[in-house]
């Protein structure tokens, strides 16, 4: 019987890493990746006192799907994602895992969970046009969003700096959303960046299984 899986993500605060790691450990979850990131939050007076961008770590974890729920949901308790500005924590489904032999496991099971409630848009850009997508989206509706730095690898020739080939620097952003919304951000996204255009950027959407520290005001 093939296992399905899922990935959890949590958003926190520096240094809040290792005690997500710590609490997931006691669910039977044996590691996870950690991210540096800056999330953005939409709000009028963080603006105006010019602190509405903050430092986070972003800590994703792979986990079958039989013990996801409770994962996520116990992290969630022990972290108290339900008191603000202490993280948030949302799961989604994969359609493949690739184990450490190299071999390809299919999944269905969740990753064919239809109408949920939320979902994460990924848009990848150039490094310095975060700040873009985030604005683009606030527009229509969103309500911030974290965003990573990375760096792309792709077919196009790369970019020289005094004869030296340097691969561009990229910039991930997602934004958690109301399923409802989806569209609206997606569309005003791609209109503010031009994403249509070759080399502007890449849009992806997955919907969201399970979701702690959202509040709806």
């Amino acid at each position: 019987m093939k296992m399905s899986y899922s990935i959890i993500c949590c958003v926190i605060n520096p240094g809040d890493a290792s005690k997500v790691m710590k609490y997931a450990k006691a669910y039977g979850i044996k590691g996870g990746t950690v991210s540096i990131g800056r999330g953005t939050v939409n709000s009028k007076l963080l603006s105006f006192l010019a602190i509405n961008e903050v430092r986070k770590e972003i800590v994703s974890m792979v986990v079958d799907n039989d013990t996801a729920p409770e994962a996520i949901k116990g992290i969630s308790k022990d972290m108290e994602f339900e008191k603000p500005n202490h993280g948030i924590a949302f799961s989604h489904s994969v359609s493949e895992v690739i184990n450490v032999r190299g071999t390809v496991e299919d999944h269905t099971g969740r990753s064919e969970v239809k109408n949920s409630m939320y979902s994460v848009i990924y848009v990848v850009v150039d490094r310095g046009r975060a700040e873009d997508v985030i604005e683009s989206a606030n527009k229509a509706g969103a309500k911030g969003g974290t965003i990573v730095n990375a760096r792309g690898a792709g077919i196009h020739a790369p970019q020289k700096l005094f004869s030296i080939e340097i691969e561009p620097e990229k910039e991930q952003v997602f934004i958690l959303t109301k399923t409802e919304m989806k569209d609206d951000i997606i569309e005003s996204v791609r209109d503010g960046l031009n994403v249509d255009e070759a080399g502007n950027g890449i849009i992806f959407v997955l919907p969201v299984d399970e979701v702690y520290g959202i509040r709806e005001d």
